[in-house]
């Protein structure tokens, strides 16, 4: 039994992890005891399970993931959303407002969410043999007023979030602006616009290193060297 990577190496498309007795996970295939990259990613190991972390890769979604969408028809029975995923979700009436709204909604559902707008939605419901089916009804969720969107790639989300939520809580509480990750690799911000851009560049760093160590430390750093900029214009 041998391995033939560290910890977080980037490998590619055929190239070799591992001979023996090992099982193989997202992003990795097996031929004759060995063990093969099969996408540009990270390559990690858990126990005896090899597996690769694509580095790009398009969102797949999955029940109760938190994503961020555009309305891109109104339907009889609800809107469908197009959220840079391979398949539309589904947000019906009976998932998007309340029973005494739904009542008299269908003779104007686009008052509710319109084509263009955007929506912070739940996934409920998921698999390949229709679309996502997904709700406004909760914390959190319903229509996105005010601030910017930008668009991150969805594998670097979990490093945006950060273990426990550590970094982008980190990011909020440096910056004071709210900001809404969806696990489809579109962000939401809102607060002061000179924060909000130093949040934007902060993320474009994340999405950039998100395979190194370190990171949290050095975005920390990053910000107070903006906010510390930031002042000193004030002040001149």
């Amino acid at each position: 039994m041998s391995i033939h990577f560290e910890q977080q190496d980037i490998v590619v498309p055929g190239q070799l992890l591992a001979e023996g007795d090992y099982h193989t996970g997202e992003g990795a295939y097996m031929e004759q005891e060995k063990v093969y990259a099969s996408v540009i990613g990270l390559a990690k190991m858990k126990g005896k399970t090899v597996y690769v972390v694509p580095l790009k890769g398009q969102y797949v979604p999955k029940p109760r993931d938190i994503i961020i969408g555009n309305v891109v028809e109104v339907t009889l029975n609800g809107w469908l959303l197009d959220f840079h995923s391979p398949y539309p979700a589904m947000l019906p009436v009976m998932h998007a407002l309340s029973r005494r709204d739904a009542t008299h909604a269908k003779d104007n559902l686009r008052r509710y969410y319109d084509v263009g707008e955007t929506v912070v939605a739940e996934i409920i419901a998921a698999d390949r043999t229709r679309d996502p089916l997904v709700t406004t009804l909760g914390r959190g969720l319903g229509k996105v007023r005010g601030g910017v969107l930008m668009n991150i790639i969805p594998t670097r989300v979990p490093r945006l979030i950060g273990r426990k939520g550590s970094m982008i809580n980190m990011l909020k509480s440096e910056l004071q602006v709210d900001i809404v990750v969806g696990q489809n690799g579109i962000v939401w911000l809102k607060g002061n616009p000179a924060r909000m851009e130093i949040a934007q560049e902060a993320i474009r760093q994340i999405e950039r290193e998100a395979h190194t160590s370190g990171l949290t430390d050095r975005v920390r750093d990053f910000i107070t060297a903006k906010l510390t900029e930031q002042n000193g214009e004030k002040n001149e």
